[in-house]
């Protein structure tokens, strides 16, 4: 942890690493903005509680997702807020814009908040420059900021290449950034080379939806061994046949058998 890193934002931060000082499990909640129902049947009060009591470190939200959550949840896992959105709907999806605020964030208890920025978009501009405003902000109220970087635009051949993923990297932590979720770039040794270098924590998306539980794993081992702090996977846990029992498995993976293996993965949630 960086020594300028001020005493507040230190305890954000260790409340985002509940259960293993340099891995993190992110669990993002916030697709349906995006895409509209994602989740089936499992309303987004069940889920959070499956997955605070099968060790996902945190949560993502958009802030009006809270009120439908029961706040003890978060005695097991941490919320990050999230403050961008779009709709498949829009001219350009990839157009992020802001739609909270690191204050508005906090009111309602977040321990972080997150934005994305898809790099080489048409509105790349903007959206660089609203993540530098959110860096701002949290730096005056000592909040930690995850930021959701993805090569994404016209411009834009392979979204994992590793040129761009560690440009994508360096640009979020150039900015102020204090985590950095990216895409995974197809081997270990190339991932290595971008986490190496890399001045903050970086964990990988979670991927497209599989059906292949051991193939999800494999994905995370990979990213694992290339030096990424953890993972933000959202498709693959929540619209899994039981997400909390998935989110056990991953949680293992990431932390090191949380909890004991023996004890299986736990039920939660009304």
């Amino acid at each position: 942890m960086a020594l300028n890193t001020s005493f507040a934002r230190q305890v954000r931060l260790k409340r985002l690493h509940r259960h293993h000082p340099d891995r993190l499990f992110v669990v993002p909640l916030d697709h349906s903005v995006t895409d509209g129902p994602v989740t089936g049947g499992n309303r987004v009060n069940q889920l959070v509680g499956r997955l605070a009591r099968n060790g996902v470190d945190a949560v993502v939200l958009h802030k009006g997702s809270l009120r439908h959550v029961d706040a003890e949840w978060f005695t097991s896992t941490s919320l990050i807020v999230h403050l961008s959105a779009s709709t498949v709907h829009a001219p350009d999806p990839n157009d992020k814009y802001l739609v909270a605020s690191v204050e508005e964030a906090l009111r309602l208890g977040a321990d972080a908040v997150s934005v994305h920025v898809n790099l080489g978009s048409h509105e790349e501009r903007q959206q660089v420059s609203d993540m530098a405003k959110v860096a701002d902000a949290c730096d005056r109220w000592n909040v930690p900021l995850l930021a959701m970087m993805y090569p994404r635009g016209p411009k834009i051949v392979n979204p994992a290449d590793p040129a761009l993923v560690a440009h994508a990297v360096t640009l979020a932590a150039d900015l102020g950034a204090d985590l950095v979720k990216a895409p995974y770039v197809g081997s270990v040794e190339a991932m290595a080379e971008i986490t190496g270098t890399a001045s903050v924590p970086v964990i990988v998306v979670g991927g497209p939806r599989n059906d292949d539980e051991g193939a999800v794993l494999g994905y995370v081992e990979d990213a694992l061994r290339g030096g990424a702090a953890g993972v933000a996977m959202g498709r693959n846990v929540f619209q899994a046949a039981d997400p909390g029992a998935v989110a056990y498995k991953l949680a293992e993976l990431i932390h090191g058998d949380f909890p004991p293996t023996t004890a299986g993965p736990r039920p939660g949630g009304n």
